[in-house]
């Protein structure tokens, strides 16, 4: 069989192509009395079933590290190979392969509406990720990664999306810059990428094939909370493994509230989100601060930072974090005045921190005379 047949995920557009990494040409078939069943963001299985007809397309089985990718994409999500008979538009019949996984027992209907709603667009990057794994991601692994991967991918739709001022930096032009994966990804929870960069030089020419590694991360939200009438803000004190392998004599960092965007949440949702599972707080709304690249030259990360008017009634410290994700987090409510001390000491090291700190200094007199206090 040198065809295969394609339903479900993998015949949505742009996934094929993003599991071989090549562009194919399709027909449009059908298989005559089966159906899809399974859970709504899992790879469907193809049943028997009399009466019911499966859309799906016919491509030309890839070929060499086009297959490879296939086999791997494959063997994460548990498909496997048989043998079936369909029907092309001039009804012909012919025989392909199509790649599906065992029906679980009593399995509901594959709604691919619920599919296309939450993973339409992410589909085709994830689905490049699991076929560009080496060794291949087993399936146990893909049920533990599935969630990073996904936000990893919705941070990439959301880059895309995004404004992208030039009034002084260069503007990019279509060509100006180009990648290509120069390694396999490496990592559990985060991913180290091994690249390929071609760009446009400043003095006309081009940098070509130049070797760059780059620690694929997330969108984060970062909230710091501020009682604008008592003039106190709330830290998050906790054990970080970045001043650990620097060297740090001490690992314990002082930063504000903190999470990663999920998949399908907006980073105010995240910021709104978190606030409550790390510091008990249930905030109505977020004032954007700024976002931005913590370290561009070494990863993707990319926070989101607001502001938000909080009740802190006491100047006080407490355990916070939620136990099934082993948070082990300090709340510390302190004022305003000691935060900046804090700055200034160096016992708040982390930029974002004293970023959001300096932003806060800058509108402090503004938020508190909106909540009805006067400094002079």
């Amino acid at each position: 069989m040198h065809e295969l047949f394609l339903v479900g995920p993998l015949a949505a557009p742009g996934v094929f192509e993003a599991v071989t990494g090549v562009d194919c040409t399709h027909r449009l078939a059908r298989l005559a009395d089966h159906a899809l069943v399974g859970a709504a963001d899992a790879a469907p299985a193809v049943v028997a079933r009399r009466g019911d007809v499966l859309e799906g397309r016919l491509v030309a089985r890839p070929d060499a590290t086009a297959r490879d990718r296939l086999e791997s994409y494959a063997a994460t999500l548990g498909l496997s190979e048989r043998k079936v008979e369909i029907v092309l538009p001039g009804d012909d019949v012919v025989a392909a392969a199509l790649l599906a996984p065992e029906a679980e027992p009593d399995a509901p209907d594959w709604c691919v509406e619920a599919w296309r709603e939450r993973w339409s667009e992410s589909w085709p990057l994830i689905a490049a990720e699991i076929a560009l794994h080496m060794p291949p991601i087993t399936p146990g692994s893909f049920a533990r990664q599935k969630t990073m991967m996904a936000v990893r991918a919705q941070s990439r739709l959301r880059a895309a999306r995004a404004p992208a001022p030039a009034t002084l930096r260069r503007e990019a032009a279509p060509g100006d810059f180009t990648w290509r994966p120069d390694a396999p990804l490496a990592g559990q929870f985060f991913k180290l990428a091994g690249l390929r960069i071609d760009h446009a030089r400043f003095d006309g020419g081009r940098a070509e094939a130049l070797p760059r590694e780059v620690l694929v991360g997330v969108d984060a939200c970062l909230v710091l909370p501020y009682d604008p009438r008592r003039d106190r803000v709330l830290l998050v004190e906790q054990f970080r493994t970045g001043p650990v392998r620097r060297g740090a004599s001490n690992p314990w960092s002082l930063e504000p509230v903190a999470g990663i965007v999920d998949p399908g949440e907006t980073p105010e949702a995240a910021g709104l989100r978190e606030s409550f599972e790390e510091a008990g707080l249930r905030l109505d709304a977020l004032i954007p601060i700024f976002g931005g690249y913590p370290s561009p030259g070494s990863n993707t990360d990319y926070f989101h930072c607001y502001l938000a008017l909080a009740d802190l009634p006491r100047e006080e410290s407490w355990r916070g974090g939620l136990a099934e994700e082993h948070e082990d987090l300090r709340l510390h409510a302190i004022s305003f005045t000691r935060a900046m001390d804090l700055v200034l000491s160096g016992e708040i090291d982390v930029i974002p921190m004293q970023g959001m700190l300096y932003w806060l200094a800058h509108h402090r007199a503004r938020l508190r005379a909106d909540a009805g206090v006067s400094d002079a």
